[in-house]
């Protein structure tokens, strides 16, 4: 058991990692949450003088969230997230079996399926812009005209390619990482058995990856749901199509809007923060499970 003192060493250790959590995370949190109960500029007081300042508004500032434009950018953003979650598990996990086969030139192709997440967002971004242009790489391939970063659904689709093309290789590292500790006498075992390969995927691989396989997933829905770089350099700012929450938020603070810029980003974290408890609760994302099975080991010893 723990003494009093050794708990009050660990906790002076860790105070300077609090103090820092307070100042990047928990003091903008509270600042942001004050800053969408008040509104700023100009307006005419009780006696019809022009006043400038900081002032109460209360819930006027949240109206926006059930608005056209908020409604829209949500909607953006959900389905967004849903298309290239989806589809980057797919592959990520198709791009993992192939990086753990002991073949010639594994090296070279673990770090030819890496580039593309090692490239920043912004510079693909602007290479996508350039494939999708009217006379671009992709219209000359497919035969087509169409105007990829025009607004409309094919600028959805511009958007979603680009990211599956960039993010993939990232959930397929974090697979690999859990395809390389399951033991080789289990596949052994499934072989000797006359198991099928379907069969070794489905009932040996899958279930012992899954730990990683979800930690993947929860860090791609909380990275797709706060997205704004991609849509905002390949299609442009302001386009309803591709307009998502975060582009809403950061729209409304270069307007100097910043009231409902803070409502707005109040509801965005509010948003991730149910997706996160949701994943992690409802789909059995027991992500610190070892952590408990250390505790409870150590409680038994």
């Amino acid at each position: 058991m723990r003494s009093r003192g050794e708990g009050r060493a660990a906790a002076l250790m860790l105070s300077p990692t609090f103090l820092v959590l307070a100042l990047v995370v928990l003091y903008p949190l509270l600042s942001a949450l004050r800053e969408s109960f008040y509104d700023s500029g100009q307006r005419l007081d009780a006696d019809g003088f022009v006043v400038e300042g900081e002032w109460f508004a209360g819930l006027a500032n949240y109206a926006g969230v059930t608005g056209e434009r908020f409604l829209n950018a949500a909607a953006n953003t959900t389905l967004f997230t849903v298309v290239t979650v989806a589809v980057e598990v797919v592959l990520g996990v198709a791009m993992a079996l192939v990086m753990r086969r002991a073949l010639r030139g594994r090296a070279f192709l673990r770090a030819g399926i890496l580039v593309p997440w090692a490239v920043p967002t912004a510079v693909a971004g602007l290479m996508w812009k350039w494939i999708f242009q009217a006379d671009g790489v992709a219209n000359a391939l497919l035969g087509t005209e169409i105007l990829w970063t025009a607004d409309g659904p094919w600028a959805k689709l511009a958007v979603v390619v680009a990211d599956v093309w960039k993010t993939a290789p990232f959930v397929g590292l974090l697979v690999l990482a859990g395809l390389q500790i399951i033991p080789a006498d289990v596949y052994e075992a499934a072989r000797v058995d006359g198991a099928a390969r379907w069969q070794t995927f489905w009932r040996i691989t899958l279930p012992l990856v899954r730990p990683a396989l979800l930690v993947a997933v929860l860090f791609r829905l909380m990275d797709a749901l706060r997205v704004f770089d991609l849509p905002y350099v390949l299609v442009g700012p302001r386009k309803q199509s591709v307009e998502t929450l975060s582009g809403l938020i950061w729209d409304e603070a270069t307007r100097v809007h910043y009231g409902p810029a803070s409502a707005y980003g109040t509801a965005l974290f509010l948003y991730i923060a149910v997706i996160a408890f949701a994943f992690v609760k409802l789909l059995g994302a027991d992500l610190l499970s070892d952590v408990r099975q250390r505790k409870e080991a150590r409680n038994v010893a």
